[in-house]
């Protein structure tokens, strides 16, 4: 059972069940899988290590890769308050893990929005049964000259045609024809199967001539670069994918220009709505390793716990868990549930969960003193991973403006 009381008192007992049920799969495989994978120094012997494949293939066993898909192919078909209890109890034991997982359904999630029968049968279906990890999703939209403005739709800098995309797709007969680079940061891109690319198809209407497609990265053409080597959540493969004129089917393209900008707006609602969920956990992990640290650890002839500014820390680390808690909970629940979402919503929390788990990781570390910044305990990994999620899914910075243009 989890170490936090549940506020919403209105859970049913199959949702009770589920988190429980998902917290221990994060206690007992996710988080020391995680740990011990952290260790490796070489990003792509990570990746090779039967540790690494065994987990990856636990998770797929329990379905948490088709989170986002629904019961009607066999995903998991989550509750909006569902898909955040999930996310934030993976992430309690490992958001390196937990981040595969859900970037793992990108394709068929997007595919799914737009189910033809060959969407289905090749897609759709085939992520959706299976359960030993050898089918892998990867996102590939940023690029090597291109972040998070990426991420900035309806804004005025998204049209302006000086600014365009670095991996082009241009329509020969029935197929599309890509070129160009994904950048460095696409998650389980050197160990994915199939991408979910974000590329250029007009560039006369900047960022915005943008389309969304399904590409298997088996087809000719496509070349992947080194895992990168990170500071933190060192178990979500990352790295370069390169397009040589890789030939797909037109239907893979699922989204052209004029609703690309919408269809971005879906993208960054569902993903940073996520984010938010996840980073709760860390920030969660963080507080209760900090708590059971302090009611046993003796400085100054007590317990840590009896200190007054301990206490006062401890405190201050609950409070913003559970305010963040609520906020993404209820920003997940209003925009996985109403079209058009309300992006701010999601950045919102985006934002804010992954600053609280910044700031609790770090009071965290305090707590441990000198032992906090040694490999010996797990908040200075939960710390290292909770300042990347400043970065990912968009600069925190960058999304803020993005989102005030919707005030």
């Amino acid at each position: 059972m989890t170490d936090y009381t549940e506020l919403n008192m209105d859970l049913t007992k199959a949702q009770a069940t589920m988190k429980e049920e998902t917290h221990r799969f994060a206690k007992e495989v996710l988080r020391p899988a995680s740990l011990e994978l952290d260790k490796i120094a070489d990003p792509q012997e990570m990746i090779d290590s039967p540790l690494f494949r065994k987990t990856l293939k636990q998770g797929y066993e329990l379905g948490y890769h088709t989170i986002f898909l629904p019961d009607s192919y066999g995903g998991l078909s989550t509750e909006p308050i569902e898909t955040h209890i999930v996310l934030e109890e993976l992430a309690w034991g490992s958001v390196d893990f937990a981040l595969s997982l859900g970037v793992s359904c990108f394709p068929a999630f997007f595919a799914s929005m737009v189910p033809t029968d060959r969407m289905i049968e090749e897609i759709i279906e085939p992520f959706c049964q299976c359960d030993d990890g050898s089918l892998v999703g990867c996102w590939g939209i940023t690029e090597p000259d291109h972040g998070t403005d990426t991420l900035a739709p309806f804004t005025p800098e998204f049209s302006d045609p000086a600014i365009s995309g670095q991996t082009l797709a241009r329509k020969e007969g029935d197929e599309w024809v890509i070129t160009g680079q994904k950048a460095a940061w696409v998650s389980n891109g050197t160990i994915a199967t199939h991408c979910l690319l974000y590329p250029t198809i007009d560039p006369s209407m900047g960022m915005a001539g943008g389309g969304i497609c399904v590409v298997p990265l088996d087809l000719p053409g496509v070349k992947k670069g080194r895992p990168l080597d990170k500071l933190g959540q060192r178990a979500l493969n990352q790295g370069e994918i390169y397009f040589d004129d890789v030939r797909i089917p037109e239907e893979f393209m699922l989204v052209d220009p004029e609703s690309y900008e919408a269809m971005l707006d879906v993208t960054l609602s569902t993903a940073n709505a996520g984010m938010g969920a996840l980073f709760v956990g860390v920030a969660r992990a963080a507080y209760e390793e900090a708590l059971a640290y302090a009611k046993e650890r003796v400085q100054g002839g007590k317990v840590l716990f009896e200190h007054q500014m301990i206490k006062h820390k401890l405190f201050s680390m609950f409070m913003k868990i559970e305010a963040a808690r609520a906020l993404s909970r209820n920003a997940m629940i209003y925009n996985y549930s109403n079209t058009p979402p309300l992006v701010q919503y999601s950045i919102a929390a985006k934002v804010f969960c992954t600053q609280t788990a910044f700031e609790v990781t770090n009071d965290a570390v305090q707590i441990f003193g000198g032992s906090g910044v040694s490999r010996e305990y797990p908040v200075e990994k939960f710390f290292r991973d909770a300042r990347a999620g400043l970065i990912e899914d968009g600069a925190n910075d960058s999304l803020m403006i993005t989102a005030a243009h919707h005030l």
